[in-house]
């Protein structure tokens, strides 16, 4: 199996919006998500529900629950085994709020045209 490894978007200005995020959150739903970024390592594209969703368009989610709240980051694939997460936000809604899949991108059309297409 290759090896994958989990790492933050970075915009120009050096700000990682994921990792704020993630920073943002209670500690046990951020334990909950990075624990399954560790097995999103591991396992990288073999990894499915209920950890990990495709969204569209070569974007991805993992999905986070710590009682009745519920946490998503984005992320795609990069070459070389690397998983870029994006963004993340707290879903209130049924479905993926259209804006935060806007969002992630934008942030892998930047992430593309700084490091090249994959």
């Amino acid at each position: 199996m290759d090896q994958f490894r989990v790492e933050f978007y970075e915009d120009r200005n050096g700000d990682r919006p994921a990792e704020l995020f993630l920073d943002s959150l209670d500690i046990k739903m951020r334990t909950k998500l990075v624990m399954i970024m560790k097995v999103l390592q591991e396992k990288g594209n073999e990894l499915r529900e209920p950890y990990s969703k495709h969204v569209t368009d070569g974007i991805f989610e993992i999905r986070g629950k710590a009682g009745s709240n519920i946490s998503r980051a984005l992320y795609f694939f990069y070459r070389g085994g690397k998983i870029i997460v994006t963004n993340g936000f707290v879903k209130k809604t049924q479905k993926t709020p259209v804006e935060e899949i806007e969002k992630a991108k934008k942030y892998r059309k930047d992430y593309l045209e700084r490091y090249g297409e994959s």
